[in-house]
């Protein structure tokens, strides 16, 4: 009885952990689909941002010579239309967009999603493999836009606004 109980506790033991393995191996996610994933999910939750912050505060500067909220939204656009060209294989300079180009909520949120959907594309139609040779443009331009929402946060807490991803989930 007891050697049966041994037999099948280890034969179940070793059917949870082929389990747990099948499970590892289907989650396991490319280079190519983790940044993938990171560069949308970042665009995603910085354009929510600027639809939703408040028009009449895109001026809003902490102090003289930093940028205002919506110069720090063409500032992440820059950074997308350097990727959708780096990524496509162009020689390409960090070219920033003027902000002064740009006036008001609407034409800002508009170029924000421009960039975007340039950008992704251009990231949706690289080889796979290329990720396994170079994360570039596309790591660095993730950790351009990161550090820049953590801005954007910073801007919304000091306009007495909650961010997005502060509120609690429902």
């Amino acid at each position: 009885m007891k050697r049966t109980i041994a037999i099948s506790l280890v034969i179940y033991v070793g059917l949870v952990m082929a389990d747990v393995a099948a499970q590892a191996q289907q989650s396991a996610r490319t280079p190519a689909e983790v940044y993938t994933g990171h560069f949308i999910s970042l665009n995603k939750t910085v354009l929510a941002m600027a639809q939703e912050f408040p028009a009449d505060k895109y001026d809003y500067s902490p102090e003289k010579g930093v940028r205002s909220f919506g110069d720090v939204i063409i500032h992440i656009a820059s950074g997308n239309v350097y990727a959708a060209k780096a990524g496509r294989g162009e020689k390409v300079n960090w070219d920033e967009l003027d902000p002064k180009n740009y006036k008001g909520k609407d034409q800002i949120v508009a170029e924000l999603q421009k960039s975007i959907n340039d950008a992704e594309a251009t990231l949706k139609a690289t080889p796979k493999d290329h990720f396994a040779q170079t994360p570039d443009p596309w790591f660095d331009v993730i950790e351009h836009e990161a550090e820049h929402m953590g801005q954007l946060v910073a801007y919304y807490r000091m306009n007495g606004l909650v961010p997005p991803q502060s509120r609690p989930k429902k």
